[in-house]
């Protein structure tokens, strides 16, 4: 392909990943800050902090909430004029809002407006991540040789903890503040950086060009004029097995949102111990998750997701037992150990999801299955750990959940790849509908680029 001989899909893929970290840390600066001070800042001083926690956790879900909305808009955007556009303006959406939330005056200064004008910013960045990730995933995969498609899109997926590192990285050099200049001013110094961020990931963005896939279904007109009726009408069932593939990879807001604020809050783990942990979690998801896409494109994908996801029923609960002996290197052991599991499915999933849905509706039907997850479960993880915690004053109820996310994404992955194709050397379901449709033109014959590769 044209693609291959100028180096495009390298390109697309480094693409992919510098803009999915800029992305990612603006969101996850969200999370630490909404477990480690939001409370304080934009609520009443004289709630009962349990109940603060729990609301600033209620502002992170919000976030949440907006990205099925961003995953439509910018899934429509995608599939009828490209993804090179729509991955420019989530870009810059992620960082007005960003910028923005780092100059929101707290309570204390306006009142009851506090909150309300966070949760609106909390939404725009919902918005904007809602319809980043599934572009991000295609403009690398879509880009890249179909037997090597998986394997590129791991550098989109490679940006989730990259920009998790980097926002906790931050976080934890403000630790040294003393508490009340944390409080006042520090935490919103993560914030205001994305403004630079973002101008890098614009100058990397605007130099991309379309991928394969989509320069061909804009060339014979293949586009769909309403691509969620499309796919509601004629791919429902796969978006519904594809958003209960995800709920494994949000127990990441299980050890870090909601760890990070009851180690600190309630077990006596001061903000910098207990972040440096994280830390050292995040190294070990960015070695390990590559390691995914490796192992789903040399093996029959099924029992590659088992290798990956099985440990997890233990891993995880045991993790937070680990945390609550107070032990730093006990707690640290636990939680680098359960961050494999999950990271290596991370890496694989985006690849995997790419090739279920034809190339006229990828985008919508990629961000549909993704938020739909995101909205049930992602805001929601921290949210019920804290109530969990609350309500039974014991962390075994959030090790069962955490157990029970594992369940759910196994099951529904085995489910998607009996109907989809479960080699990766082998074209999907949907990659075949694609050159059955294309072969219809009769001055294009794809079948000489998406030739059937062999399982290594």
């Amino acid at each position: 392909m044209t693609g291959q001989k100028n180096g495009q899909p390298l390109r697309a893929a480094i693409a992919a990943f510098v803009g999915t970290t800029i992305e990612w840390y603006d969101f996850y600066i969200y999370g630490l800050a909404a477990a480690l001070v939001f409370g304080k800042v934009f609520f009443p001083s004289s709630l009962d902090p349990g109940v603060a926690t729990l609301l600033s956790f209620l502002t992170l879900w919000a976030g949440f909430v907006a990205r099925p909305i961003g995953g439509l808009i910018f899934g429509h955007l995608g599939d009828r004029i490209g993804r090179k556009t729509t991955l420019v303006i989530t870009l810059m959406m992620m960082g007005v809002a960003t910028t923005g939330i780092g100059l929101m005056p707290g309570y204390a200064q306006i009142g009851a407006w506090a909150p309300v004008g966070l949760v609106m910013l909390r939404v725009i960045q919902g918005i904007a991540v809602g319809g980043e990730w599934g572009g991000a995933v295609l403009i690398a995969s879509e880009s890249a040789p179909k037997h090597k498609s998986i394997l590129y899109s791991a550098f989109a997926q490679q940006g989730s903890p990259t920009g998790n590192l980097l926002a906790t990285l931050i976080f934890f050099a403000l630790s040294a503040l003393p508490t009340p200049e944390f409080v006042v001013w520090g935490w919103r110094i993560p914030f205001l950086l994305s403004a630079t961020l973002v101008i890098v990931g614009m100058m990397v963005r605007l130099k991309l060009e379309e991928p394969e896939d989509m320069k061909r279904v804009l060339r014979h007109n293949k586009t769909v004029k309403l691509p969620v009726a499309e796919v509601l009408r004629k791919h429902w069932v796969i978006v519904m097995l594809a958003a209960g593939v995800l709920p494994v990879i949000h127990v990441t807001y299980f050890k870090t949102t909601f760890a990070l604020s009851w180690a600190t809050r309630e077990l006596g783990y001061t903000q910098g111990t207990f972040l440096s942990i994280i830390v050292v979690a995040l190294i070990v998801q960015f070695l390990t998750q590559p390691l995914g896409a490796l192992l789903v494109q040399r093996m029959d994908m099924r029992k590659a997701v088992c290798l990956m996801v099985l440990p997890e029923f233990v891993l995880m609960p045991a993790m937070f037992f680990a945390i609550e002996t107070k032990a730093y290197w006990i707690a640290m052991i636990g939680m680098c150990l359960a961050t494999v599991p999950h990271s290596m499915f991370y890496g694989a999933v985006g690849g995997i999801l790419a090739r279920v849905f034809p190339a006229r509706v990828r985008y919508t039907g990629l961000s549909l299955s993704y938020q739909l997850c995101s909205l049930v479960v992602g805001g929601g993880t921290p949210v019920l750990a804290q109530w969990l915690l609350n309500s039974t004053k014991s962390i075994t109820g959030v090790a069962i959940a955490s157990a029970i996310y594992a369940l759910v994404s196994l099951v529904c992955m085995i489910g998607l790849l009996n109907r989809t194709g479960f080699l990766a050397g082998e074209l999907s379901t949907a990659e075949q509908e694609d050159v059955n449709d294309l072969e219809r033109d009769t001055r294009f014959s794809p079948l000489d680029e998406r030739k059937t590769v062999p399982v290594a």
